[in-house]
């Protein structure tokens, strides 16, 4: 007899880097973990593909000089206690979790001292790399002592449906009338049973990753739809920064799903932006020239699509990167599969959908406004990138942010009362709103492809208040609708992700439109 509901301490919704962290520091203090995953392999989401790297430090560094560099990027939207807090604990989860614990296999010089590299925003070299594969070393040797850990158990092929709140699913009504509401864990559709099971959990965690694939061009792997922020959106939880949203300067330009990333690490170690005739354009820009911020240098290669009508501009590492193919082996061996040697070719690139700078709001211990929630990683605004992130920040996040919401829990279970089995039997198990089996493949991918579209013409790097009143009406009218169509139709993931997908980008349209202020990423042409 299958179980469609189950009871856990934490349950851990995502596997990148931040859950992965999470669920980490939680077992090791001796309390039953329940991750979940969508995908086939914990290693799915955009954790694995971080090309880049991850802050260190350097003897030349401090925490006062990352915490300016972070401002910087940021425009100083960012919170103040984030940046510092990231700043003084992030070499030391570093070097404790991914040096000493996992022997994450960080490249080294010839005197053993590890090699560290400098990418856009930073003022001196101070990221650890492992070639330009730094996510997928990671995410092996951590994903491998997940699996390992005794008081961890995964469980894949699960899409989390919604969260269970007292407000929202309690069936007593003593419940909805008190003022604090409560995470209770969630709803979460089985792919291969093909039922949506109810898990009860004393501590919820989202680490959902992203919302790049509600754009048309984007770097994030397919499970990035923004479930996390509109799962929150739903139960209440406030979010911030949802505006932000950072495209990466330089994708691969060619026909695919998912662009590939042409990592900042490239520009760090000398390759520089020219035009279709090989002339350099970035220092009309700005005076830092290649190693400006991201949202900068991404406006500056759209002003140059905009007057030379080319449909890329070229990343030259060929001319300035010594030794390049031992340097950048994923990139040589991925833009070789379309013919470009970039021991000889410059690299044909664009902007691209790349990463949340908001998300669901926490602080420093990941905790959301709804009690026993929180949120780690990208699916989180901890206020650190403020409205631009800087480059390799975001694997540093993830983990700072997981080991300090897994002690944050661990503590707080000790001296907080469970989950009383009073609340927990009111919860019911799903019901299935619809049984009508009209999920056409082709409505879907019609829906889909106006959400992409949307928000990639009106929602995107230049924006303007007759764009996003446009997207607004428009996305407002397709949520109403895709409500309706969810009621009538029986659950399957494709429809969660679009449900989920189309709230997100409601949400960061309603953002947009309220902020008329230009900073960093969001920027408004009027």
């Amino acid at each position: 007899m299958y179980h469609y509901r189950m009871k856990t301490q934490v349950l851990v919704l995502g596997s990148g880097a931040a859950g992965c962290s999470a669920a980490l520091t939680l077992a090791d203090r001796g309390l039953e973990v329940l991750l979940v995953c969508a995908g086939d392999e914990l290693t799915d989401g955009n954790s694995a593909l971080a090309q880049g790297g991850i802050v260190y430090t350097s003897p030349e560094d401090s925490p006062k000089l990352l915490e300016r560099d972070i401002l910087t990027c940021g425009w100083k939207h960012n919170h103040l206690a984030a940046v510092r807090f990231l700043a003084r604990k992030g070499p030391e989860v570093v070097k404790d979790l991914l040096i000493d614990r996992l022997e994450v296999p960080f490249e080294r010089q010839d005197n053993g001292e590890h090699h560290l590299t400098k990418e856009g925003g930073h003022s001196l070299p101070r990221i650890l790399h492992c070639a330009d594969s730094t996510g997928f070393s990671i995410m092996e040797r951590m994903v491998q002592t997940v699996k390992n850990h005794p008081g961890i158990k995964v469980l894949t092929h699960r899409t989390a449906v919604d969260l269970l709140t007292s407000h929202h699913h309690a069936s007593l009504l003593e419940y909805r009338y008190n003022l604090v509401n409560q995470c209770l864990g969630a709803y979460v559709l089985n792919e291969v049973a093909g039922v949506v099971e109810t898990i009860l959990a004393d501590y919820t965690i989202l680490a959902t990753g992203g919302v790049g694939q509600i754009y048309l061009h984007t770097t994030n792997t397919r499970a990035c739809v923004g479930s996390a922020l509109a799962m929150a959106y739903r139960c209440g939880a406030r979010y911030m920064n949802m505006e932000f949203i950072q495209f990466h300067p330089t994708a691969l330009f060619h026909r695919a799903e998912r662009r590939f990333l042409i990592s900042e690490a490239m520009r760090g170690e000398g390759a520089r932006l020219v035009d279709a005739k090989g002339t350099p354009f970035m220092q009309r820009y700005d005076s830092r020239a290649d190693l400006a911020p991201r949202d900068i240098v991404t406006r500056a290669i759209m002003e140059e699509l905009l007057k030379t009508g080319e449909d890329c501009v070229y990343l030259d590492a060929a001319n300035h990167v010594p030794d390049v193919a031992r340097r950048f082996p994923g990139i040589t061996k991925q833009c070789s599969v379309i013919g470009i040697d970039i021991t000889r070719q410059p690299i044909p690139v664009v902007p691209a959908a790349h990463y949340s700078c908001g998300g669901v709001l926490v602080d420093i211990h990941g905790r959301t406004t709804v009690d026993r929630l929180y949120a780690v990683g990208e699916c989180s605004c901890t206020g650190l990138h403020g409205a631009n992130r800087m480059a390799s920040t975001s694997l540093l996040e993830c983990v700072v942010w997981g080991v300090s919401a897994g002690s944050y829990i661990g503590t707080r279970i000790g001296n907080k009362p469970k989950l009383l089995r009073k609340l927990t039997d009111s919860i019911p198990d799903w019901i299935t709103p619809g049984q009508d089996r009209n999920e056409d493949p082709a409505l879907l991918q019609q829906d889909w492809s106006t959400i992409k579209s949307t928000m990639w013409n009106y929602v995107g790097i230049n924006r303007t208040a007759s764009r996003l009143k446009r997207a607004f009406a428009d996305l407002r009218d397709l949520n109403v609708h895709l409500h309706d169509f969810y009621l009538e139709t029986s659950l399957s993931k494709p429809m969660v992700d679009l449900f989920h997908g189309c709230q997100a980008a409601y949400i960061i349209t309603l953002a947009a439109m309220r902020n008329t202020r230009s900073l960093g990423c969001h920027y408004r042409v009027n």
